[in-house]
C-alpha cells in the first residue's frame, strides 16, 4: 500500500499508466457493476521483473444528487493520504465526469498477485491471449507503475465513467429512481413466469401507473393465455 503520495508520484503514476483492454460493456446505469481488472508492472529497480496484479474494483450503482458544493465522490478501501490525493484528481475533472456528480462510488477489493522473471512486452502479450480465452465482458487489462499502483485503478474508472456518462445522464434523467427501469424488468419477467403477471398488476396499481401501461399489460395477459 503506498505511503503519503507527493504530488510526483501521483502524477507520474496517472500520465505512465495505459488501459489496454477496458469492457466492452458500460457501467450499469441501475445496479453496481464489478470489474475484474489485470495490473502488469515492471518492478522498480529490478531486470524482467514483472508484477500481475488481479482484483476488483465495484462501481455502485449511479445516482442524480442535488446540486451541493460539499458533495463528491467516496474511494472505499484506500488510505487516507491515497483517497486525498485521488479526490483531488477527480475533483479537478469534475466537469468531464458527470457520472460522479451522480454519487459514483468506486471500492478497492481483494488482490491477489505474483510476480514473473520475463519481458514486460512478453507478459502483456500472455495477459491478452488469456483474457482473451476467458470472454469476460467485464474485464481490464492495464499497464502501468509499481508504486504507487493504486493510481493505476483510478485512472480505469475515471475512462470508464467518461465513456458511460453520456448514457447516464440521458437514463438518470428520464427515470431518476429506476421505478421504469425496473418495470421493464418485471414485463420481461413475467412474459416468462406467468405466476408473476399479478405481482406486476399490483407494482403498477401502486405506483398510479397502471393506466399508462394498462394495454401492454393487458397484451401481456391475452398472449400468455393463447400460450
Amino acid at each position: 500500500m503506498m505511503k503519503n503520495p507527493d504530488a510526483f508520484d501521483f502524477w507520474y503514476a496517472v500520465n505512465n499508466t495505459e488501459v489496454l483492454l477496458a469492457p466492452p460493456r458500460r457501467l450499469e446505469t441501475f445496479g453496481a457493476t464489478t470489474i475484474d481488472y489485470h495490473l502488469v508492472t515492471e518492478l522498480m529497480d529490478s531486470t524482467e521483473k514483472v508484477r500481475i496484479r488481479e482484483g476488483r474494483l465495484q462501481a455502485y450503482r449511479p445516482r442524480i444528487l442535488s446540486p451541493d458544493p460539499s458533495s463528491e465522490p467516496t474511494l472505499e478501501g484506500f488510505g487516507d493520504a491515497e483517497a486525498t490525493s485521488y479526490l483531488e484528481w477527480l475533483r479537478r475533472h469534475a466537469q468531464d465526469l458527470m457520472l460522479l456528480q451522480y454519487g459514483f462510488r468506486i471500492r478497492k477489493e481483494g488482490v491477489r498477485e505474483e510476480v514473473i522473471t520475463d519481458r514486460l512486452d512478453t507478459v502483456i502479450a500472455r495477459v491478452k491471449k488469456d483474457l482473451a480465452h476467458r470472454n469476460n465482458p467485464l474485464a481490464a487489462l492495464l499497464v502501468g507503475v509499481d508504486e504507487p499502483w493504486e493510481v493505476c485503478l483510478v485512472k480505469l474508472m475515471v475512462e470508464l465513467v467518461q465513456r458511460s456518462a453520456p448514457h447516464h445522464a440521458r437514463a438518470l434523467q428520464a427515470d431518476p429512481d429506476g421505478l421504469r427501469h425496473r418495470i421493464e424488468r418485471f414485463f420481461r419477467k413475467a412474459s416468462r413466469d406467468p405466476n408473476l403477471i399479478p405481482s406486476l398488476s399490483a407494482l403498477l396499481h401502486k405506483q398510479g401507473l397502471f393506466n399508462e401501461y394498462q394495454d401492454r399489460f393487458f397484451a401481456l395477459v391475452r398472449a400468455v393465455r393463447r400460450d
